[in-house]
């Protein structure tokens, strides 16, 4: 061997010995498949936990709920380099409901390069019935000093299982230990399983037979029943509007503009519910419910919408009976124009004005109260709007909600709409004030302030659906509080006038508050309780953000896909996870996955009792 092959021989030998002391870099990826995501979350996505070793964090920090009936949780990790040590550990805080959860893998290894799927088995025992949280731990390492630990939180839903139920006929043990017989005796026999015919008893097929046929009965009469309560509803509004058109005089009858009545309107039960994770990205998934589903009415579709201007030379069609009763509450509602006394302006639109005031009775006693109307130039169709919004809150009477107390209507002078004041002011103008004290430093309300405003809210909610009615508009702008953060709903009358920024039109010659809006209110004008739940996920958005603008980076034209495509509004600051899971909730894409108000109040109630134990 000559010199130069020597040094040749040494040169390669050194490095050698470099590359290997030289720590060798490598990554890591770990994600849920789109499938896990779509049978998890309800969402047509990958979500990544860690993507090229850079970890999720916020998605890590929500805590998922696994339905009762998915008993296995799946992750797909790869190594992107050398295959990286792992050591995976599993707890829960319930072995009576979760006795024996367990990984289909060792407990330490090595994370492969290839893409490999591993599973997180989590079978409930069935004997009570809770909500579980498993804690899934995995440390990986990537090199001598850096260890990715990673903590996956879930809330698995355990029900108790009933096991008393057995098949009609069949002999104790059949259930399991027949198939395995059958299975024998075909491999015995040489035949296939598959193949092989077994004839059904015939008391079976005679249940089977009954069952299909009141299947098909009950279908039958709820078409005609939803047809025939679809019908009515039809005809019931197609009246009112018909009565409003006869001028102002007679607009002022209960009105269809913002609050609707559903003759089967019901609160529906209690279940529990749970929000599910979201992506860093600022796109939600699809927040889906526990399975106990609630027993929605069917949707009620606006033929003609609170913001379509009135046709005013329609026919009328109303019965002497039904005009006697209708003028008899104008009547009761009616006031002289003289006993109003208007002080100052509150709020000022382009044609709405509303006036702080004083309405003395017939005793001659003094009340303050909030005068909404017009100005002059306002056209008829405005006046009609006015009237037939202002009328919506008619007969009701609760603590969160403001009632008209008052009406007044003269010929050639714009109509007053009068209610109660105690020195209240728009809820959303008051959130603005909150942004600035008068030292010019930033402030804020408390958390503890805004859970009880949200909940004041529910209560007054959950009474007008009791009344058969919806909202169709509930936001910041229709909330009016006290000095002493009493909250109260009113109506949308003038709203559209005096915050033009909240309400768009589509093209269609309707302007409606498409950022507050849900999805199948957009795409379909379908207004439903679940419609109302949606919007009251964005006006406590707008309570924990003091009243910012909902997506304000977003077109109008473009909200719906948006939606569909289950974006969502981001998570404000400082806003605890627990609130912001109560919204992400009432965003659920299907109405049947939202909570009612009577679910939301429970759910406030106790985070606020909990908020309350700390202060």
């Amino acid at each position: 061997m000559t010199r130069k092959d020597t040094n040749v021989c040494w040169m390669l030998a050194l490095c050698a010995a470099v590359a290997m002391l030289a720590p060798a870099s490598a990554n890591l990826n770990l994600y849920l498949t789109q499938y896990e995501v779509r049978r998890l979350l309800g969402l047509s996505a990958e979500l990544f936990y860690v993507r090229e070793g850079v970890i999720n964090e916020y998605a890590l920090n929500f805590v998922v709920p696994v339905p009762a009936h998915i008993d296995s949780l799946a992750f797909t990790w790869q190594s992107l380099g050398r295959p990286l040590p792992y050591s995976v550990s599993l707890d829960v805080n319930n072995r009576e409901a979760l006795p024996s959860p367990r990984l289909n893998m060792s407990v330490s290894g090595h994370v492969p390069t290839a893409p490999e799927t591993w599973s997180v088995l989590l079978p409930c025992s069935g004997d009570v019935a809770a909500e579980v949280d498993v804690v899934l731990r995995v440390n990986v390492t990537l090199a001598k000093d850096n260890i990715k630990a990673l903590t996956f939180r879930r809330r698995k839903i355990c029900l108790k299982a009933d096991r008393t139920v057995t098949r009609p006929g069949a002999a104790p043990g059949a259930a399991g230990g027949g198939s395995a017989a059958g299975g024998s005796l075909g491999a015995a026999a040489g035949t296939d399983p598959e193949q092989t015919a077994v004839p059904l008893p015939t008391a079976s097929v005679f249940y089977i037979a009954v069952g299909c046929a009141c299947l098909l009965i009950a279908l039958l009469v709820t078409g005609l029943t939803i047809y025939y309560t679809r019908s009515r509803k039809l005809r019931r509004q197609g009246d009112m509007l018909q009565e409003s058109r006869l001028g102002s005089s007679s607009s002022s009858a209960q009105g269809h503009a913002t609050f609707l009545a559903e003759p089967g309107l019901l609160a529906a039960p209690v279940n529990n519910w749970t929000a599910a994770s979201s992506c860093k990205s600022g796109s939600y998934a699809s927040f889906r419910r526990l399975p106990d589903r609630l027993d929605r009415l069917p949707a009620y579709t606006s033929c003609s919408s609170a913001y379509t201007p009135l046709d005013e030379h329609a026919p009328h069609s109303r019965s002497p009976d039904h005009h006697e009763d209708l003028q008899q509450r104008i009547a009761q509602l009616t006031i002289q124009r003289c006993r109003v006394r208007l002080r100052s302006v509150v709020l000022e639109g382009t044609f709405g004005r509303v006036y702080r005031g004083s309405y003395a009775d017939e005793e001659g006693v003094e009340q303050e109260v909030l005068v909404k109307t017009v100005t002059d130039h306002a056209s008829q169709v405005q006046v009609s709007l006015l009237l037939q919004e202002g009328m919506a809150m008619y007969g009701v009477s609760h603590k969160n909600v403001m009632s008209i107390l008052g009406v007044s209507i003269e010929d050639h002078t714009a109509p007053f709409l009068l209610y109660p004041l105690r020195n209240h002011q728009n809820l959303k103008r008051f959130l603005q004030k909150c942004k600035l004290c008068p030292k010019g430093i930033a402030h804020s309300l408390t958390t503890q302030e805004v859970v009880d405003m949200a909940l004041q809210i529910t209560t007054g909610m959950q009474y007008l659906h009791r009344k058969r009615l919806l909202h169709r508009d509930l936001s910041a702008r229709n909330c009016v509080v006290d000095d002493k953060l009493r909250v109260q709903i009113t109506d949308n009358a003038l709203a559209r006038d005096l915050f033009p920024a909240d309400y768009q039109c589509l093209g269609d010659n309707e302007n409606r508050p498409v950022k507050w809006l849900a999805i199948e209110s957009l795409s379909h004008k379908t207004f439903t309780t679940a419609s109302d739940v949606w919007s009251f996920g964005v006006l406590l958005w707008e309570l924990t953000t003091l009243a910012q603008q909902p997506y304000v980076e977003i077109d109008p034209f473009e909200m719906e896909v948006y939606l569909r495509d289950g974006y969502r509004l981001a998570q404000p600051v400082n806003c605890p996870d627990e609130l912001f899971a109560v919204m992400a909730y009432c965003w659920a894409m299907s109405s049947e996955e939202r909570p009612t108000f009577h679910q939301l109040n429970a759910c406030l109630q106790e985070f606020y009792t909990q908020l309350t134990r700390y202060v």
